[in-house]
């Protein structure tokens, strides 16, 4: 499936990367970062062991899971030959601030992760597996189930987390669309929309207007509520609260 997908996007016009795993514990995950290194593609690294398939000084680029908090550690990447990179969505601004003017000194480009269910921790054994009575290596991709994450309660019924696989993620959906303008000013030059279920080609164009300034911040942010009123969405990262407010 993954081939014709990269064909479909390529036909389409985009810039298709393809991305390593978050944690690679086993003999058959190190042999696909090895696969992944050899594919021809642009590789994005999501767990350090994957640099050592890649060339020394041949580009990359680097997803929110490895945790860059600091200039020392995005210079050591771009030193390996990272070309961009999307920042760990628990940053405040000032964090994202300091390290996109990084960025712009070692010609990184920096992204934020701007929509969806944030990733919050990775697990070396696979939630929806075991809740299944699967081992992990013959899971039958059962998280197909739970295309957003399979919800998870507290004793007394709250909403809390999302499993999805081997991952923790967010209850709440990220979503900075009404943040774009100080992170532009900042030096952010991508946003990271995560693919959900429903209508992501609205969530995208929503996103592009907002941040060419052809829809105002507060409508964007109506529209993306009316898409799915269901949902809960939280922006506290950015501005060093609980991930979970809401500043809107």
């Amino acid at each position: 499936r993954i081939p014709e997908v990269i064909e479909r996007l390529q036909r389409a016009g985009k810039d298709v990367a393809l991305a390593s795993l978050g944690l690679a514990t086993l003999r058959r995950e190190r042999k696909l970062l090895a696969e992944l290194a050899e594919s021809g593609l642009p590789v994005e690294v999501n767990d350090l062991t994957a640099l050592r398939y890649l060339s020394p000084g041949s580009p990359f680029t680097v997803g929110p899971l490895v945790n860059v908090y600091n200039e020392g550690t995005l210079r050591f990447l771009a030193g390996r030959g990272a070309t961009s990179l999307c920042l760990p969505p628990e940053l405040a601004f000032s964090s994202v601030k300091t390290l996109a003017e990084a960025g712009t000194e070692l010609g990184v480009d920096l992204e934020v992760w701007a929509f969806g269910r944030l990733p919050l921790a990775l697990s070396a054994r696979c939630y929806h597996a075991r809740l299944a009575g699967l081992a992990k290596d013959s899971c039958q991709f059962v998280c197909d189930a739970d295309p957003d994450g399979l919800p998870v309660e507290t004793l007394d019924g709250q909403p809390f987390l999302a499993i999805n696989g081997v991952q923790t993620v967010s209850e709440r959906w990220a979503n900075l669309a009404g943040d774009l303008a100080p992170l532009a000013e900042a030096g952010v030059g991508a946003l990271r929309l995560s693919p959900h279920t429903g209508d992501m080609v609205e969530v995208a164009r929503l996103f592009w207007a907002a941040a060419d300034g052809r829809m105002a911040p507060d409508e964007a942010l109506a529209e993306l509520a009316a898409l799915a009123p269901e949902r809960r969405f939280a922006n506290g990262f950015l501005f060093g609260q609980s991930g979970a407010e809401w500043t809107h």
